[in-house]
């Protein structure tokens, strides 16, 4: 039986300084941080969850901040750039306010839409479009109304050190629609309003390097466990090697790396962000999974101490 995916469910990324990055993402592009936890891996590193107002699915960037860690490179591999959809007519807004905090950006078009492209502190590739689809975030940030505020993610670029095989991939095995062809780049949809327009470049660019200003992995949805299971054997099936179900907290996880080098994620939407928190207090508390909770002083020793302000 064919499946497609609805779209995206997060990116994960490797930044720098932790203030630098709360600054930039809750500050700067508005986001709420909803959740604020570790590295279920690296426990000495924060593990830092942005999104709307609750986090939702196709919203959701995460990051591990290593400060003074190695730069990386971004190319083949890897998500090239991160897209994220403004309401309609709320361009102009976000040409001010990146001028406002010394943010440079270009205007760029591609397959009909105007683009303004830019980098975050620590170099992540970052566009904004406007788009009528998807509902408008409720999150109010400094002069950042729902008018104006980011909704989620438009999308991705993806760079691959194989493109045959990974417009393959999305097509095929994820079940996205392509929907054209431009330049150097392939475009593919998926039928949520938010996250859901991949483009793919379909030359190589070099391979990519991982380490600070780069993304570590791309999420897809599953709506349930039961869903990540039938996916896990989908994806199987397809020939790709997928890990067993990882416990995450907010979502469960499988992971997989396609034939273009790209690590791929399906996570399940559910439960959500607000299994540990009240949703009016998303992201004000250090939250531990279990087996970490023993080294919480310890944790909160060693962690730099973070804290969302607004910079307006």
């Amino acid at each position: 039986m064919a499946k497609s995916s609805k779209g995206i469910h997060h990116i994960t990324a490797i930044v720098g300084n932790p203030q630098e990055n709360v600054d930039f993402y809750a500050g700067v592009l508005g986001l709420r941080l909803v959740k604020k936890t570790i590295n279920f891996d690296d426990p000495g590193t924060y593990h830092l969850y942005f999104g709307n107002q609750t986090g939702e699915p196709g919203t959701i960037i995460t990051f591990f901040p290593w400060d003074n860690a190695y730069k990386g490179r971004i190319g083949d591999g890897q998500v090239g750039v991160i897209s994220y959809v403004v309401p309609a007519g709320a361009l102009r807004f976000w040409e001010q306010r990146l001028s406002k905090f010394g943010v440079s950006f270009e205007k760029t078009e591609r397959f009909g839409e105007q683009f303004l492209t830019f980098e975050d502190p620590h170099g992540l590739h970052l566009e904004l479009v406007a788009r009528e689809a998807g509902r408008p975030s409720a999150w109010s940030f400094g002069e950042i109304s729902p008018n104006t505020a980011i909704k989620g993610f438009g999308g991705a670029t993806l760079l691959t050190s194989y493109p045959e095989k990974t417009t393959e991939l999305l097509e095929v095995g994820l079940g996205l629609k392509k929907i054209g062809e431009e330049d150097d780049l392939m475009r593919f949809h998926a039928p949520a309003d938010l996250g859901n327009v991949i483009d793919v470049k379909l030359t190589s660019v070099g391979r990519g390097q991982m380490g600070v200003g780069t993304v570590h992995h791309i999420a897809w949805r599953a709506e349930d466990d039961e869903d990540q299971l039938d996916w896990k054997r989908h994806i199987e099936n397809y020939g790709l090697q997928v890990t067993p179900v990882q416990d995450r907290n907010y979502f469960n996880a499988i992971y997989f790396r396609e034939y273009g080098d790209l690590l791929f994620e399906i996570a399940t939407d559910p439960p959500g962000f607000a299994i540990d928190e009240a949703p009016e207090a998303l992201g004000e508390g250090l939250m531990l999974p279990k087996q970490y909770e023993h080294y919480r002083a310890r944790l909160n020793d060693d962690l730099m101490p973070i804290n969302v302000k607004e910079l307006d």
